[in-house]
């Protein structure tokens, strides 16, 4: 159990560490609220991004400058017109695996690294199914529908097999699923895959799945890409810019099964995609306050502190709202979903979590309406299920001291429950 004033003292290394990369760090004193603090990280993220705006003047989309160098923080960069060759030298999001070796393509977002990388798959592995668990994140699943006619879509069902024969098969594992169908994809046995695609968005960057995940894949030598939205857990939650990356993964271990020029082949077409769909990533969008020891230690506490909180959530919706939960057990822990007895649309998950926020918001619960998670403020937003086509509202897991969190998701479980026996009406 973290006590407020524990709290209160690690969010002030989170905005000390924010402040330092500042050209002049300002006097910020220890914060004495929770939205004291929301205000101040992101007050300190907007001149980070103002400076940096600044001082790289010079490095224009035309990269007309020969004497412009752009950096942010331990980022370096170097590109020509539109950034369509970018290169970047900086510290990995992720960690280091040992056994094998990486690629790292960034993009303007998650969506356009995955869709670089899936329009790059169709002339690499053309005809290809490409299996995805049920859950999966709905735009990717629309993505492949709608503009990737030539990957065949299959959603598999439980129990899981991932054996097959005749066309190419991509595995597309989403850390959004259910820790059930996440598991049971993991039982399986992945020799007859012919690519791994890894979206790692909802797990920290050095979370324990992630190297579960490799693990699984080198032994049975399956080719890998990872691809990740930086947005969510990798800027203190703060959103400092959006950021994607595909993560092209060699296996290099002597004696390791080997996934041969599959990945070299890959990142190539994907550079070229990037390129020619004008997705390239942004210099200014890259946090300048990654990759020391102090942001991974207080990134491990910041996402720590979620999974804690997300644990107690599911416990006390599992009890107090037990028909009216729509899955509560993601394998990321970071977010629930509360279904309606009466059917939800788009219109009406996004008012019933505005609603929500609103009247909880009034009541001094730090809680927003907002399309992510990962902050330091509870976020609410309608939720679509692509696999059911049921709509429900999120919730999203703040990194919050425990008892504030307690009080907050017993509030949210009683404003459901209220509105709910009301018929509504929100």
């Amino acid at each position: 159990m973290e006590t407020i004033k524990a709290y209160l003292e690690r969010k002030h290394r989170e905005i000390g560490l924010l402040n330092g990369c500042l050209s002049s760090p300002r006097h910020v004193p220890c914060p004495r609220t929770v939205d004291e603090v929301i205000r101040t990280k992101f007050q300190l993220t907007a001149a980070l991004r103002a400076e940096h705006a600044l001082q790289d003047w010079k490095a224009t989309e035309t990269s007309w400058s020969a004497t412009a160098s752009p950096t942010s923080g331990p980022f370096t960069f170097s590109y020509d017109y539109q950034r369509a060759d970018l290169k970047v030298n900086g510290p990995s999001f992720y960690e280091r695996e040992p056994g094998c070796s990486s690629e790292t393509i960034y993009t303007a977002s998650g969506m356009a690294a995955i869709s670089a990388l899936l329009f790059a798959a169709t002339r690499i592995v053309a005809g290809a199914d490409i299996l995805v668990l049920p859950g999966s994140y709905g735009e990717t699943l629309e993505l492949i529908e709608r503009f990737v006619p030539d990957l065949r879509l299959v959603t598999l069902s439980l129990p899981l097999s991932l054996a097959g024969a005749g066309a190419p098969r991509i595995l597309l594992l989403d850390s959004c699923v259910s820790a059930g169908a996440f598991e049971a994809a993991l039982r399986c046995d992945g020799s007859g895959l012919d690519l791994l695609i890894f979206d790692t968005t909802c797990f920290a960057g050095r979370s324990g799945r992630i190297r579960r995940v490799l693990r699984w894949a080198r032994r049975s030598g399956i080719p890998v890409v990872m691809v990740r939205s930086h947005t969510k857990l990798d800027s203190l939650g703060a959103e400092y810019g959006r950021l994607g990356s595909a993560v092209f993964v060699r296996w290099s271990e002597e004696g390791a099964p080997t996934n041969g020029a599959m990945p070299e082949r890959l990142a190539a077409e994907t550079r070229d995609a990037v390129r020619l769909l004008g997705g390239a990533a942004l210099p200014a969008h890259f946090p300048p306050f990654v990759g020391t020891a102090d942001y991974w230690a207080l990134t491990k506490r910041r996402v720590a502190a979620i999974l804690r909180n997300g644990r107690h959530a599911a416990r006390l919706f599992s009890r107090e709202l037990a028909s009216l939960a729509a899955e509560l057990h993601f394998t990321h822990g970071l977010y629930v979903t509360l279904r309606s007895r009466r059917p939800l649309d788009e219109a009406s998950a996004r008012q019933a979590a505005d609603a929500m926020s609103r009247d909880l918001g009034r009541d001094g619960f730090p809680i927003r309406h907002a399309g992510s998670f990962g902050f330091d403020f509870a976020a609410t937003e309608w939720f679509h299920n692509a696999t059911t086509d049921e709509y429900s509202v999120r919730v999203a897991v703040p990194d919050l001291p425990t008892e504030l969190w307690n009080d907050l998701a017993a509030a949210v479980a009683e404003w459901w429950r209220t509105h709910e026996q009301a018929g509504g009406d929100r």
